[in-house]
């Protein structure tokens, strides 16, 4: 488990400590064991206006998530199923606030898929400070606190030394209706062996700062999307950017693409391959 954070910007204001993130995590796996798991292939999706789906477990939790986590720390609340206007009144206030998706991979979820998670974030204005992604399915909660390191469950995460060549990584890919000829490209000339698209952004971090994962890419996330298991995955040691900057954090926060790998050099091939790509005139 964490120490104390490190001082040093916002952090100073909100120490995150052992019982803050015990009390954290284990408020999440609450409400996944309340809410989520026994409405897990029993109910219905419906589509929302932006296309994505909800389901009668995303609202629960997320009211769940609501009260339990005011309870540790009685700040603003972010969640995906809140209004927009609501969502931006909160995220523009640039203060202390809870960031939480209550189900991401809601399409794995209602088609009975068990992959998806629970993700948590403990923001500073757009900084997230404290992050857990929790797997119901395979009870495995990962965390990370700024500065500090990366946990999954009382396991410390650190990426291998040795690196791996971009020809034999395992790559997690989404560029849906975005990118056309990235797509191609990847399709049909693939730099790496084996390509994967998971349907949650949260556990495609987390599986890259386990190791399970090389690269990611990812045409934009919102900042529920990323903000946990971003901070998971580069605490864990990967390197992260966005399809246009070096550095992920000083992007635009509300949405951001990935460019993620789990070692530095394959870092810098994914990132040059990829931004290749991007640049190449359409076929």
């Amino acid at each position: 488990m964490p120490p104390t954070a490190p001082s040093g910007g916002p952090a100073d204001s909100a120490p995150i400590t052992v019982e803050f993130a015990a009390r954290t995590v284990e408020a999440v796996r609450a409400v996944a064991a309340a809410e989520i798991l026994p409405r897990f292939r029993t109910v219905a999706a419906q589509r929302k206006l932006d296309g994505s789906l909800v389901t009668e477990a995303d609202i629960a939790a997320q009211d769940a998530l609501a009260v339990a986590l005011q309870r540790i720390e009685a700040i603003d609340f972010l969640g995906e199923e809140m209004p927009e206007a609501e969502q931006r009144r909160v995220w523009d206030g640039r203060g202390r606030f809870w960031c939480v998706d209550p189900i991401d991979g809601t399409g794995n979820f209602s088609a009975g898929i068990p992959y998806f998670a629970v993700s948590v974030a403990y923001m500073q204005g757009d900084s997230p400070l404290f992050g857990t992604v929790y797997d119901p399915i395979a009870d495995e909660a990962f965390f990370a606190v700024r500065g500090a390191g990366a946990w999954l469950n009382a396991r410390p995460l650190a990426q291998p030394a040795a690196e791996i060549a971009l020809e034999r990584a395992v790559a997690e890919v989404d560029l849906r209706r975005t990118l056309a000829h990235v797509r191609h490209e990847l399709k049909h000339r693939p730099p790496f062996a084996r390509r994967l698209t998971s349907g949650s952004s949260a556990l495609s971090w987390c599986y890259l700062a386990g190791g399970r994962r090389d690269v990611f890419v990812h045409a934009g996330q919102k900042a529920w999307d990323y903000a946990a298991g971003a901070l998971i995955a580069e605490e864990a040691g990967a390197c992260l950017a966005t399809l246009s900057r070096d550095d992920f954090w000083a992007a635009p926060a509300w949405e951001r693409s990935v460019i993620a790998a789990r070692t530095p050099r394959l870092f810098a091939q994914w990132r040059d391959w990829v931004r290749d790509a991007i640049g190449k005139e359409p076929a």
